[in-house]
């Protein structure tokens, strides 16, 4: 009797759903893997991503410890079956690995494998990876125990799901880099203003200096170091935009961090004194931290090209086991009414699209006159 510990399509459900939750692809492989081994009820399942040059991008196991997985080494390349199936673009299904010709040994950490079954992970006619798992647990009773023809159908439309999860997280990541690819182009535009504005200052001051060195030395002498002073600014302008530039760094870095970044770039870049404050938020699932840094960015442009404020002020607080993030200026407002009708919408759409799609909740209070303030709430992990 299997000790499959669920059975049948709400099982299969169950998995695909959860594959469906992730956008990032390290998790929806995990997730994937992870489902593929309890479905089947395995000892160990892995998936590989192949790259260019006869490894792998990334492979994932399941039922291998860290300290396991440490110990066994580099990752594996693509040769014996994990090879065939890439290759060849067929399942495999053995009842001992270890006896196949294509069988070329392990690593001295790697766990004993016996019965054995994978399968490829298409897009169309590409081959984006392989799926595979070692050791059912079933009775050995007569000293033998496999994957069925069973498993292997209820594996192959497990594939096909996961060859679609993976391509949407592809494409996912893909938008992402679009979008930073973007933000830098932003960020370049305003720095570059930034340092323009200063360096026409500097211009102007070093020439009204010239004009009064013979007949006004004391006032020319005050021109000079106002010229010192602009340089220096547009030298700090300068390093910001090497600095600022980079590829945005969410990831390594956090949200807190990655929006007070950003916010001392448009503090300096504009008029209008942007502020920034963040008690106690703990970090957040990736797919949320993406959509607030979006907002708040959205947010932040329409305050500083559109509202003509004065101050905006930006915070990130905690909220229960999420966050709430509201950015608010004294700027000359608007009536979200009117914007609608009149087809205008300041990102407004995009930005509800983005709390909506993890979860969360976006609100807009305006009035002409009156300022405008944008609060984003959005749940925790």
């Amino acid at each position: 009797m299997s000790h499959r510990p669920s059975s049948g399509l709400a099982a299969v459900s169950t998995a695909l759903l959860a594959m469906s939750r992730h956008l990032e692809v390290r998790d929806v492989l995990k997730t994937i893997v992870a489902s593929a081994r309890e479905l089947l009820d395995a000892e160990y399942a892995a998936l590989g991503v192949p790259d260019d040059h006869g490894g792998f991008a990334q492979f994932v196991v399941d039922g291998v410890s860290d300290e396991q997985w440490r110990a066994i080494g580099p990752l594996p390349r693509q040769h014996g079956i994990l090879a065939s199936m890439l290759h060849k673009a067929e399942p495999e299904r053995l009842a001992d690995v270890r006896k196949d010709p294509r069988f070329e040994g392990w690593p001295a950490a790697h766990p004993e494998m016996s019965d054995f079954i994978g399968l490829p992970v298409r897009d169309g006619d590409e081959i984006i990876g392989a799926l595979f798992l070692a050791n059912k647990r079933c009775p050995k009773e007569d000293g033998r125990c496999g994957f069925t023809a069973d498993d292997e159908a209820l594996l192959s439309i497990l594939a096909q799901h996961a060859a679609i999860a993976l391509t949407n997280a592809r494409l996912y990541e893909r938008s992402r880099e679009l979008t930073i690819a973007e933000e830098r182009s932003r960020l370049a535009h305003e720095l570059h203003d930034a340092v323009s504005q200063k360096l026409f200052s500097l211009r102007l001051t070093a020439q009204a200096a010239a004009a009064l060195v013979d007949r006004d030395p004391v006032r020319a002498k005050g021109e000079l170091q106002q010229v010192a002073a602009l340089a220096a600014e547009a030298a700090d302008e300068l390093r910001a935009a090497v600095v600022e530039l980079r590829p945005a760094a969410l990831d390594e870095d956090g949200l807190v961090h990655t929006l007070r970044t950003q916010i001392q770039v448009l503090d300096r870049a504009h008029s209008a004194r942007v502020t920034f404050e963040s008690p106690g938020v703990r970090a957040l699932p990736a797919a949320q931290e993406e959509a607030v840094l979006r907002v708040a960015q959205e947010a932040l442009h329409n305050a500083l090209r559109h509202a003509d404020a004065e101050r905006v002020r930006v915070s990130l607080i905690r909220d229960g086991r999420g966050a709430r993030l509201t950015v608010a200026d004294d700027g000359k407002g608007f009536d979200p009414r009117t914007v609608r009708s009149a087809g205008r919408h300041l990102g407004l759409v995009s930005m509800r699209d983005r709390a909506g799609g993890v979860g969360g909740r976006l609100t807009v209070t305006s009035a002409p006159g009156e300022g405008t303030t944008i609060e984003m709430e959005v749940p925790g992990g």
